[in-house]
This record gives structure tokens, C-alpha cells and sequence, in this order.
């Protein structure tokens, strides 16, 4: 693979955002000033937590590896055929009808020329992140939710991601090897693969991803600061506020 092609950044870009997101929040966090937005203090950090960081540097470089490896395997088999064949699964599913008419608009060839984009190629983008958004959420959801529920998978699999009890923006991605390549891994190349999205556009659509987890797992609250926390209400920071200032 070309190191300049989009596809080499589609696959690079998501990891450094991650690295330099998540390094940002860790050096706030270290601020004193802004010891009033965390959720754990630092004490509460090295007392509650089951792995070190060191061991969790370790768990996310190794799943990013292989999510490298995985996102280099989907870009080397022909895209556009993998595309046709998974439009294909979707019809065999009870919601086919939205899930097919979306992909349909997102799978419309780009309008695009080399230098001038038209409105019909911004809403075709448009349409590609949203279904990749339903699909991705909507996988890891389904899954996140069946590790919580089946006791076998929680303890043996799921609980690894647990072992962060403070969790902290570097620890985002910490799971179990296989539900690494399970939820974020294969939930991100089926997301890509429904939407149809180009390489070029999944750079901004896995950074995006990738900045949001980092956001859930920052252990910090800075909603007029962060835009994800602001748009976004969602996160595991605005939940835990929200339970402890009803409790």
C-alpha cells in the first residue's frame, strides 16, 4: 500500500488522533486547576484501578494493530465489491427497508470532480456518515449491552474494560483482545462497508469516532470546553454527573 494513499491515512490518522486527543486530556488532568472537573480524583485513580497504565499503553497499541491490519485488509479487497455483497445481506434483515434505502443514498457514486464539490456530493457524504453512525452505534451497542447481560461474557471478556473503575482518556480503547476486534475493529469495517464511504471520508469519520471515546472515557467534565461534551450528551462523564448530582 501506497504511504500517501488515502487509504494509508484512513488507517494512520484515527491512531494519532487518539494518542494526541487523549494526551491532551491527560495533561489537563494533571492541572491542579482543574482538579474540580474530574470525576476521580487522582488518589482515586491509583487505588480503584485493577491494571496498570502501563499495561494499558500495551492493550491499546495491540488493538490498534490489529485494527491496522483488519482496516488494511478491507482496503486491499476490492471495496466497491464488498459494498455490493453486504447491500445484499442487508435486504435479508427485518428493518431492510430504512437500512436499504439509506444505504442506496449512500451508495450513490460520488459527484465529485477533482477541484469543485457540488451540494449533491456534500449530502451524499452526509448520508454515508449517518448510516455509518446507525450501523457503528447500533453494533456496539447490541454487543456492548449482551456483554453486560451474558454473565460468561461479561467476567471473562467484557470485565477487562471494567478493570479502569477511574477511568482516565488513554484507557478509552483498553479491552479484551477479542472485544476489541469484535465491537471496534469488525463493528468499524461493517460500518464502513454499509455506508459505502470512501477511504478519504472515513479519515474524518473514524477520527470523529475515535475523538468521542477518547471524550467518554476522559474522566473529565468540561462541557463549555469540549464540543463533543457540549453537542454530545451522551458520554460516560455526563452520566456519571447526572448520577451523582441526583443521588
Amino acid at each position: 500500500m501506497d504511504p500517501l494513499s488515502e487509504e494509508a491515512w484512513a488507517i494512520v490518522v484515527p491512531i494519532v488522533v487518539y494518542w494526541l486527543y487523549s494526551g491532551l486530556y491527560m495533561a489537563l488532568g494533571h492541572s491542579i486547576s482543574m482538579d474540580k472537573y474530574r470525576l476521580h480524583s487522582k488518589e482515586e485513580e491509583d487505588a480503584k484501578n485493577l491494571v496498570s497504565k502501563r499495561d494499558v499503553v500495551t492493550g491499546v497499541l495491540l488493538q490498534q494493530l490489529v485494527q491496522a491490519a483488519v482496516a488494511a485488509a478491507t482496503f486491499t479487497v476490492r471495496p466497491r465489491t464488498l459494498h455490493m455483497a453486504f447491500q445484499a445481506m442487508l435486504s435479508l434483515i427485518p428493518s431492510r427497508v430504512f437500512l436499504h434505502c439509506m444505504a442506496q443514498l449512500a451508495g450513490e457514486r460520488r459527484t465529485t470532480t477533482a477541484t469543485t464539490a457540488s451540494p449533491s456530493s456534500w449530502l451524499a457524504v452526509a448520508a454515508r456518515f449517518a448510516v455509518g453512525m446507525v450501523v457503528l452505534d447500533g453494533w456496539q451497542y447490541a454487543w456492548h449491552r449482551w456483554m453486560h447481560t451474558n454473565r460468561f461474557l461479561y467476567r471473562r471478556v467484557h470485565s477487562w474494560h471494567h478493570r479502569l473503575v477511574a477511568p482516565y482518556a488513554f484507557g478509552a480503547q483498553y479491552n479484551h483482545p477479542a472485544e476489541g476486534l469484535l465491537l471496534d475493529t469488525v463493528g468499524g469495517a461493517v460500518a464502513f462497508l454499509a455506508s459505502g464511504m470512501s477511504p478519504r471520508a472515513s479519515v474524518a469519520f473514524f477520527s470523529l469516532c475515535t475523538a468521542k471515546g477518547v471524550d467518554d472515557h476522559c474522566g473529565l467534565w468540561l462541557p463549555a470546553a469540549s464540543p463533543l461534551q457540549r453537542v454530545f450528551r451522551n458520554n460516560a462523564a455526563a452520566g456519571t454527573t447526572s448520577r451523582s448530582r441526583s443521588s
